[in-house]
C-alpha cells in the first residue's frame, strides 16, 4: 500500500534503485518514464492504460518518473489530477530540491523522502560487492584492490555510489592481468581512475546553503571555515562576481563602522576580481573574505537603516521642519524655508545643538554603535 512519494537527494544515492525494488515487490502495474525524454503525450498514454487496467483488472498503477524536475509546470499540471484522484500513484526521483523544482500542488500530495550522501564505509561495501559479483560485477576479472585504493575511491566519490563504481570499473578494465591472471589495483591506479572529486553543488539548494555557510563563517570570525566554504564554491565553479558581491554586502552588514576600511577592501577586491579572473582571483577573494572574518564586528549599520526603514513604512511621514527645508529655488525664502537654520561650521568644533528630526520622530534613536 503506497502513496505518492518523491525521492530527492544527490546522484548515486539509490533513488532509482529503491524505485526498482518497489517495482519488484508490488502487485500493481509499474510504469517508468524519464522526464528528459517524455512529455504530456506519455503521461496521457500511461493514464489511459491505468484507467483501463483499473476498470478491467482492478489493478493499480505506479508511475515512476525519473528526473521529475525536468518536467515543466504544464507537464506537472497535466499529471496532478490523476495523482489527486488516485488513478496513478507517483514515485518521482530528483536530484534537485523539490521545493524549487516541483509544483506546490503536486508536492502537497506526495510524501517527501530525502536521500543523503553515502558514507565512505557504505561506498567501500558497495565496491567490494561489485568485485565479488559474477553476474553484474567485476568478479570475472579477478581484481585485487588494495585497501588504500578502495578508501581513495570512496573518499573522492564524495558519497556518490555511481561515481565510485564507474571509477572502479575503469581501474579494473584498464589494468592488464599479471602472469597469474590477477589484476592488481594499487593506490596509484585508483588515483588515475578518479582524478577529480565529484562535488555535490547544484544551482538551487547547494548554491544557497554553501554561500550561507560562507557568510556565517565570516560573521562568526572563523577564518578557517571561511576559506573552506570559499574553496567549495570556487571548486564547484561558482561565479566569482557573485561571491564578490556577497563579500561587499557583509563588509557593511557585519563589520560596518567597527572597521570602515573593510568596505574599501571588499570593493577593491571585487574590481580586482573582475580585471584578473580565475584562477588568480581566488587569492583576492580569500584576502577580502579573511579581512572580514578577522575584523571586529558590528551590525549597527544594518540594524540602524532597517529600524529607520521600518519607521518610514509604518509611521506617519511628518513634514520636513521649516529650518531644514531647501532654499535653492525661487520663492523659498518667502515661504520660510531654511529660516532659523544654524550652520554648524559657524560654531566651535562645527557642532551646534538643533533638532534634525521631524516632529513625530523627535527623540527616536536608530543607530547604536
Amino acid at each position: 500500500n503506497l502513496r505518492s512519494v518523491i525521492f530527492f537527494g544527490p546522484p548515486g544515492t539509490g533513488k532509482t534503485t529503491l524505485a526498482e525494488i518497489i517495482a519488484g515487490m508490488t502487485s500493481s502495474r509499474f510504469e517508468t518514464i524519464n522526464a528528459v525524454m517524455a512529455g504530456v503525450a506519455d503521461i496521457r498514454r500511461v493514464v489511459g492504460e491505468a484507467r483501463e487496467n483499473r476498470s478491467l483488472y482492478d489493478q493499480k498503477t505506479i508511475l515512476f518518473i525519473d528526473e521529475i524536475h525536468r518536467f515543466n509546470k504544464a507537464q506537472q499540471d497535466a499529471l496532478l489530477p490523476f495523482v489527486e484522484n488516485g488513478l496513478v500513484t507517483l514515485i518521482g526521483s530528483t536530484t534537485e530540491n523539490p521545493m524549487f523544482s516541483v509544483n506546490r500542488p503536486l508536492l502537497s500530495r506526495s510524501q517527501l523522502y530525502r536521500f543523503e550522501l553515502l558514507s565512505g564505509q557504505a561506498l567501500i561495501k558497495i565496491l567490494l560487492r561489485a568485485l565479488q559479483d559474477e553476474e553484474r560485477g567485476l568478479a570475472r576479472y579477478q581484481a585485487q584492490v588494495a585497501p588504500e585504493a578502495l578508501e581513495h575511491l570512496a573518499a573522492v566519490a564524495n558519497g556518490d555510489a555511481r561515481a565510485a563504481l564507474n571509477a572502479l570499473e575503469l581501474a579494473v578494465l584498464t589494468t592488464a592481468p599479471n602472469s597469474a591472471g590477477k589484476r592488481i589495483i594499487s593506490l596509484a591506479i585508483a588515483e588515475e581512475a578518479i582524478q577529480k572529486r565529484v562535488l555535490r553543488y547544484n544551482r538551487t539548494d547547494e548554491h544557497y546553503d554553501v554561500i550561507s555557510a560562507f557568510i556565517k563563517s565570516m560573521r562568526g570570525s572563523d577564518p578557517h571555515a571561511t576559506l573552506y566554504w570559499l574553496a567549495r564554491m570556487l571548486y564547484a565553479g561558482e561565479d566569482p562576481a557573485f561571491i564578490s558581491r556577497r563579500i561587499i554586502i557583509h563588509a557593511a552588514e557585519d563589520v560596518g563602522l567597527a572597521d570602515p576600511q573593510t568596505l574599501v577592501v571588499a570593493t577593491a577586491a571585487a574590481q580586482a576580481v573582475e580585471r584578473i579572473g580565475m584562477p588568480e582571483a581566488r587569492i583576492i577573494l580569500a584576502q577580502a573574505a579573511l579581512y572580514i572574518a578577522t575584523a571586529p564586528k558590528s551590525n549597527g549599520v544594518i540594524r540602524g537603516i532597517d529600524a529607520a526603514m521600518s519607521a518610514v513604512e509604518k509611521e506617519r511621514a511628518a513634514p520636513v521642519p521649516p529650518h531644514l527645508r531647501g532654499t535653492g529655488y525661487r520663492g523659498a525664502a518667502e515661504l520660510g524655508s531654511g529660516r532659523g537654520y544654524k550652520y554648524p561650521h559657524d560654531y566651535p568644533q562645527s557642532i551646534v545643538q538643533q533638532e534634525y528630526m521631524p516632529e513625530n520622530m523627535i527623540g527616536r534613536k536608530f543607530y547604536d554603535p
